[in-house]
């Protein structure tokens, strides 16, 4: 399997497992929900899983791979209030779990330039 090949298929699987456990653990996703959005934090929960398995079938078929990473890269800028807002939720949590909310932070750049490198071609940001 190509360099280009196996980075589109970990990247399908990063979102595919993302959007299976907000399926399997939507508790654990429900309060990330900005409340600035309407309606249940569950409806969004189980709406970002689809969009996140929708994505990662896209990513893993060749024909719709660029279009899908294009759209994956979009989804994961689209997202980060929801991170945003999970680390001022977190605030008051022991140290161990504020560290590591808070580490997903930075970790959306690099998983944006992974699906913009996987739009192009290169599998690389």
């Amino acid at each position: 399997m190509s360099r280009q090949k196996r980075s589109a298929a970990l990247l399908a699987g990063l979102m595919g497992g993302a959007g299976l456990l907000h399926f399997a653990a939507p508790k654990v996703f429900d309060p990330t929900v900005p409340r600035i959005l309407p309606g249940k934090a569950r409806t969004w929960t189980y709406a970002s899983g689809a969009v996140e398995l929708a994505l990662a079938a896209g990513l893993a078929h060749p024909r719709t791979r660029p279009l899908a990473a294009r759209a994956t890269a979009g989804f994961l800028v689209g997202v980060f209030p929801a991170n945003v807002q999970m680390a001022v939720d977190w605030r008051d949590r022991p140290r161990p779990q504020r560290l590591a909310v808070c580490a997903r932070l930075p970790l959306q750049l690099p998983l944006v330039l992974w699906a913009r490198g996987v739009a192009r071609g290169s599998g690389r940001p």
